[in-house]
């Protein structure tokens, strides 16, 4: 039986194996804040893939419009506090790479 393809391949093999209640139960609060099926997390922790929590895109996307908004700000003050704004942005460019580099070690 064939659930869905991965790439070009027919995702038709299947694994069983045994995990403690503890241990099903912490998989699948980590799928639920990928957003993933519990197969396609263990799929991409085995494989090195990207993990990325629900939780982390929504901050990086509201980090990105934050940071578009500061250089709004700085734009339509013709740099007027050009120090301040270049450290905000510096400052939400490097959490933003912190989320990124974080949910790859997931």
């Amino acid at each position: 039986m064939v659930f869905e393809t991965l790439g070009v391949e027919p995702l038709d093999a299947m694994l069983r194996l045994r995990l403690t209640a503890s241990e099903k139960e912490r998989l699948r609060e980590d799928a639920d804040l990928a957003a993933l099926s519990m197969s396609e997390l263990v799929r991409r922790r085995y494989f090195g893939r990207p993990i990325i929590a629900n939780a982390d895109a929504i901050m990086i996307k509201e980090l990105r419009r934050l940071g578009g908004l500061v250089k709004h700000v700085h734009n339509e003050s013709n740099g007027v506090n050009s120090k301040e704004t270049a450290e905000v942005l510096v400052a939400l460019k490097a959490y933003i790479e912190s989320l990124s580099c974080g949910r790859q070690k997931n």
